[in-house]
């Protein structure tokens, strides 16, 4: 295939569980929801394509798998998994599964951070400890991080949707240790509008499906598109993550907006052997400039290798069959997996 042995940035991940788990807990990670099991697609995915890794046969029994990654460790277990994924650039949101440093001891490659701004600003709040926002401290607060980072995310989809009120200047209302205000969290986000301007970093959202704080009609991606005309021409670029199954969506925005980039993420483990089919429909309409890889890995690393070997065979295949059909020359279809596997990761991101 096309996509055998080209090398991966995954531009947006989490760090893994620094602990070996028992059944309960690893299922648990099996699911963006709370009824993780085997007895699903990516259950089934992790049989059949992680057991190899660890040396074990393919579909291997569940239990046979955790007892062999038992045997491995947890450390292991991880290395060998994402260095196998083919991944040589990682952007690790550490608001949410640990730091850089951690990592990179397993994964290998170059890692950069993704600064998540509800994280730094709840931390701000937290040490403050006052009654009222200490907006100022924030702003210098995410102004220092930004310095070393490659991106800023916001999941304001969790908080209180995608249709959230984008403010200039703060609002006046008291403290939230957790920020579920509209207005608070829309002011935060023109702060990161202002700050990935300043410094050149893309802003990242989180839309589409994920755990149960999430309402998922509120992270429907078109919600945004008010967003979007206010901030196209300004020099920020736009990443929406994940998308599913939101992603045609996705896919219109990045076709209207020249700002707009998209990716699957976490839906292309989640939807395993379906890969092709879901690439198919973002590609239907979206720019192929448009496009990044990221796995989404969270916690497990069968998840960071299972996003690149499944990208990798949806990619593949989809393009063997466009070959075939010569909607595409072999030249172009090249072009197309160098672009999304890591070359429009290199033009949207800084050094």
């Amino acid at each position: 295939m096309l996509t055998d042995g080209v090398a991966l940035t995954d531009h947006h991940c989490h760090g893994v569980v620094a602990a070996d788990l028992d059944r309960p807990g690893f299922e648990r990670l099996l699911s963006e929801g709370q009824r993780g099991t085997f007895d699903s697609t990516i259950g089934l995915a992790v049989r059949r394509w992680c057991a190899p890794v660890l040396d074990l046969a393919p579909h291997a029994d569940p239990a046979e798998y955790l007892t062999r990654r038992a045997e491995l460790g947890w450390r292991e277990v991880s290395t060998r998994l994402l260095r196998a994924a083919g991944t040589t650039r990682w952007f690790l949101d550490t608001g949410f599964g640990g730091g850089t440093s951690e990592f990179a001891a397993s994964a290998g490659g170059e890692v950069r951070e993704i600064v998540r701004l509800e994280q730094v600003a709840e931390q701000v709040i937290a040490e403050n400890g006052t009654t009222t926002l200490p907006f100022e401290e924030i702003e210098a607060a995410l102004r220092e991080r930004a310095r070393n980072a490659v991106g800023l995310k916001t999941i304001v989809a969790y908080r209180c949707g995608l249709d959230f009120p984008l403010r200039d200047s703060p609002p006046a209302i008291v403290a939230q240790s957790r920020l579920t205000d509209p207005d608070i969290l829309g002011w935060l986000v023109g702060l990161g509008v202002r700050i990935g301007v300043e410094f050149g970093l893309p802003l990242q959202f989180h839309t589409g499906f994920g755990d149960t704080d999430l309402r998922l009609h509120r992270a429907d991606p078109l919600l945004l598109t008010d967003f979007l005309r206010t901030t196209a021409g300004s020099g920020l670029s736009v990443m929406l993550l994940h998308c599913w199954p939101f992603h045609r969506n996705a896919a219109y925005l990045a076709h209207a907006f020249e700002h707009v980039r998209l990716d699957l993420g976490l839906t292309i483990p989640y939807v395993g052997q379906r890969s092709t089919a879901v690439l198919a429909e973002t590609l239907e309409l979206a720019p192929f400039d448009s496009m990044l890889y990221s796995s989404d890995g969270y916690g497990l690393p069968e998840l960071h290798y299972l996003g690149a070997l499944l990208w990798r065979r949806g990619l593949g295949r989809l393009l063997d069959e466009w070959i075939g059909e010569d909607v595409i020359t072999p030249a172009d279809a090249e072009r197309l997996v160098i672009a999304i596997a890591h070359g429009n990761a290199a033009r949207a991101y800084p050094e």
